[in-house]
């Protein structure tokens, strides 16, 4: 089986142009390909996860990727699958981003000569002439056509800025432009990207004939992965600064059911008949399947020793073995003290389990709170100094949990 029939098992393409070319370029490592990342953070998150196995699985196979980091396209915003215009970013909140993006995708992909590389739109987007642009691009993009396009067509009724408007033609560019400084014949995206991709395609055959190789391939559910990124509880961060390893675990963990073995054939480095023998486990085996999901996971993006110690931390704390120290902690001081203790509701909105009082009284009243393995049924329940230094083990629901420690 060549590389691209294993993408194919794993569910991972969802439509291309020129499949047998591109069959033959991925299975031959001829394709030089990039995927464009938005720099709107300084850390990549789960949503950014099924982007970047890809691309470590491409160039296992001899491929070369390019990670293209939008520095110039950030200052525009991407109109797909939003409701509004994005915030501004400043010049240097973006290099800084970009800066982050780099060491996180180290841990997938080689950079280096001859081997994978991270280019910034920025560096050709900022210094073009607009009218020249205008002329020379605008003139191969029909208005008729980007208006039909998904990404601008949900958003004529809430309204569409000019400025956004520009981005379908310079995500186009930078294909464009790609292709022909180092010879990228071959973009991946997102399926909500699919409009703006065909674009590039269709820009480097007006540019350079029709002869040009410039192919476009999309990968199944990649919008879907974005929502990965988001949780009830805020995102979930590659950054361990941002998202403990124990955090990530447990969020791999918690998959649903119905999702499980399908995250484990899109995103884990397991072999295909492995996880073929798994597709026909049902009930309590589901468990273990999450337990697999979570440590490979965990392991790809923090490494074998601290998917060890999160697993470690998972079961004492689920197994009824009590606590262990690379659990979630929140530390406080003595004044966030009041006289000298503090009340349950106050520490569940502390530890961030719960996002307001009024939330954490209703998760108390429903019984949906514990406190060191002990339910909490009284609002007015309050810790002292001496119970907080020692460490109170906060759990809302069956999988959500804090330590809150007194420094």
């Amino acid at each position: 089986m060549g590389i691209y029939e294993e993408l194919v098992a794993r569910g991972l393409i969802a439509q291309v142009t020129n499949e047998e070319e591109i069959r033959d370029m991925v299975n031959n490592g001829k394709a030089t390909f990039y995927i464009g990342f938005d720099p709107t953070a300084d850390s990549l998150h789960v949503g950014h996860f099924m982007a970047l196995c890809l691309m470590k699985r491409l160039q296992m196979a001899g491929n070369k990727p390019i990670a293209l980091i939008g520095g110039g396209t950030a200052m525009i915003g991407d109109p797909s699958g939003r409701t509004d215009m994005r915030s501004m970013m400043t010049r240097e909140t973006i290099d800084h981003n970009c800066e982050c993006f780099k060491k996180q995708m180290s841990r997938f992909i080689e950079f280096g000569v001859g081997k994978a590389m991270m280019v910034n739109n920025a560096d050709w987007l900022l210094d073009l002439n607009y009218i020249e642009f205008i002329r020379d691009i605008g003139a191969c993009f029909s208005v008729n056509n980007m208006l039909r396009a998904e990404c601008f067509k949900q958003r004529m009724e809430k309204g569409l800025s000019f400025l956004e408007f520009n981005y379908m033609p310079m995500q186009s560019y930078d294909f464009y432009y790609l292709y022909q400084k180092y010879g990228c014949n071959m973009q991946f995206g997102g399926n909500d990207q699919w409009s703006n991709m065909l674009g590039g395609t269709e820009l480097i055959r007006r540019k350079l004939g029709k002869d040009a190789h410039a192919m476009t391939i999309t990968l199944l559910l990649n919008s879907e992965g974005k929502k990965m990124g988001k949780t009830a509880s805020g995102a979930v961060w590659l950054d361990p600064n941002k998202t403990t390893p124990f955090e990530f675990y447990q969020y791999w963990r918690n998959v649903g059911d119905a999702d499980v073995l399908k995250c484990i054939r899109m995103l884990t480095f397991l072999p295909l008949e492995q996880i073929d023998e798994m597709d026909k486990w049902e009930g309590s085996q589901l468990n273990k399947a999450k337990e697999i999901l979570a440590y490979e996971l965990t392991a790809l993006v923090h490494g074998e020793e601290e998917a060890k110690k999160a697993e470690a931390s998972a079961k004492a704390l689920f197994g009824g073995n009590g606590a262990n120290e690379n659990m979630p902690s929140t530390e406080i001081s003595e004044a966030d003290l009041t006289d000298g203790a503090m009340d349950i509701m106050t520490a569940l909105v502390k530890s961030e389990l719960c996002a307001s009082k009024s939330e954490a009284r209703r998760n108390i009243q429903q019984g949906g709170v514990s406190a060191n393995d002990e339910k909490v049924t009284d609002i007015s329940k309050a810790f002292t100094a001496e119970e907080l230094k020692a460490g109170v083990i906060l759990k809302r629901g069956k999988k959500n949990f804090n330590k809150i420690i007194l420094k």
